[in-house]
C-alpha cells in the first residue's frame, strides 16, 4: 500500500501534468451537461483506511450520471441477490455503446448489462418497493449511506434529462416488451432519470467507490453499507463494461474497475487499498471524460495498483 505522502505526490504530478491538456467536448446532448465549465478539474482519492486526499475543483458538484448506476446495482443486489440480478437483468458486456437498443435485439435472451442505460433501468425496476415514493427513497437512502452524505438532485439537470431522455424510454419499453423490465416502465425510467441527476463532487465519488474498495463498509463512517460477498460482484461489472465499449482498452492499459459517467466523472477502485476519483467534463466518443483517463492511468501505473500485474 503506497504511503499517504507518495500518493499526494502522485496527484501532484499528475494534476499539473495534465490540468492543460485538451480533447474530446462536453456531452451535447443533454443541454445542461453542454453548459458545464471545460476547464473544470478535480481530484480525489479515499484509501480503505479513511483518507480522504483532494486536489483541484474536488468540491464542485455536478451530475453524477451513469456512475449512479453501480450504486443502484449495489441496491438491487443487496435486495434481490446476486443470482437473481444476473438471471433477471444479465452480467456480461455488450461492447456496444451506452444506449444501444441493437445491444437488447442481438441476445437471444434479451439479457443487458446493469451498467449501460437498458440495463441500468432494468435493474431500478427489478428494486421491490411498495410504490415509486418508496422505492425513491430507498435508492436516496443507499446513496447517502455511500457518500457519508445526502446527495441532492440537480433540479435543472433532472429537468434536462427528462426532456430529451425519449431514447431511454423506448429501449425500456422493448425490454418490457421481451418480459425483462419488472415494474411501471414510466415511473421505473423517471426515477433512474432522477439518480442520474444527483450533484455529487469528486470527493463524494472517491468516498463512494471507496466504500467498494474497502469491502462494503463506508471508509470514513465505518458503516456497513452492503455485504463484502457483494463488492466483487459490482467490481466484476465495472471491470467488463464501466467504459462501454471502450472497456477493453482501458483493463488493458490499467487494469482496474472502473466507471465512468457523461458528466465528466470517473472512478477506479484498488481492491483492499483506494479508490481514485477525478471529474473533467470533455468526453471522447464513448462518453468517457478524455482527461479523466489519462489522470487515472498515470495515478494507477505510479503507484503500481494494477491488479494484473503480480502484487507484492
Amino acid at each position: 500500500m503506497p504511503s499517504e505522502k507518495r500518493i499526494r505526490e502522485v496527484m501532484q504530478q499528475a494534476y499539473h501534468q495534465f490540468k492543460n491538456s485538451s480533447g474530446g467536448a462536453n456531452a451535447s446532448y443533454i443541454p445542461y451537461l453542454a453548459n458545464v465549465d471545460p476547464e473544470l478539474y478535480g481530484i480525489a482519492v479515499c484509501t480503505a483506511d479513511g483518507k480522504v486526499l483532494e486536489l483541484g475543483d474536488s468540491k464542485y458538484e455536478f451530475g453524477i450520471e451513469s456512475i449512479s448506476k453501480v450504486f443502484v446495482l449495489a441496491l438491487a443486489l443487496q435486495q434481490r441477490g446476486a443470482r437473481a440480478v444476473e438471471d433477471s437483468i444479465g452480467v456480461n458486456a455488450t461492447g456496444m455503446p451506452f444506449n444501444s437498443v441493437m445491444a437488447v435485439e442481438l441476445d437471444p435472451q434479451r439479457a443487458v448489462n446493469p451498467l449501460v442505460n437498458a440495463g441500468a433501468m432494468a435493474t431500478n425496476s427489478f428494486i421491490r418497493a411498495p410504490n415509486s415514493a418508496a422505492k425513491w427513497t430507498m435508492i436516496d437512502d443507499m446513496m447517502a449511506r455511500f457518500a457519508s452524505r445526502r446527495l441532492s438532485v440537480i433540479q435543472q439537470l433532472y429537468a434536462s434529462e427528462t426532456a430529451t431522455n425519449l431514447h431511454n424510454r423506448a429501449i425500456a419499453w422493448l425490454l418490457y416488451s421481451y418480459g425483462r423490465f419488472y415494474d411501471d416502465v414510466s415511473e421505473a425510467v423517471d426515477l433512474y432519470t432522477r439518480a442520474c441527476s444527483y450533484g455529487s463532487s469528486t470527493r463524494d465519488l472517491a468516498i463512494m467507490a471507496g466504500t467498494l474498495a474497502n469491502n462494503g463498509v463506508n471508509p470514513v463512517t465505518r458503516e456497513k453499507v452492503i455485504d463484502a460477498a457483494l463488492c466483487p460482484r459490482i467490481l466484476a461489472t465495472m471491470l467488463t463494461e464501466g467504459l462501454y465499449d471502450n472497456t477493453g482498452s482501458w483493463v488493458y492499459h490499467t487494469g482496474l474497475p472502473a466507471k465512468s459517467g457523461v458528466g465528466g466523472g470517473m472512478i477506479a477502485v484498488a481492491p483492499g487499498k483506494m479508490a481514485i476519483a477525478v471529474f473533467a467534463p470533455p468526453l471522447d466518443r464513448s462518453g468517457n471524460s478524455v482527461k479523466a483517463q489519462k489522470t487515472l492511468q498515470y495515478i494507477i501505473d505510479e503507484l503500481k495498483l494494477n491488479l494484473l500485474l503480480p502484487q507484492g
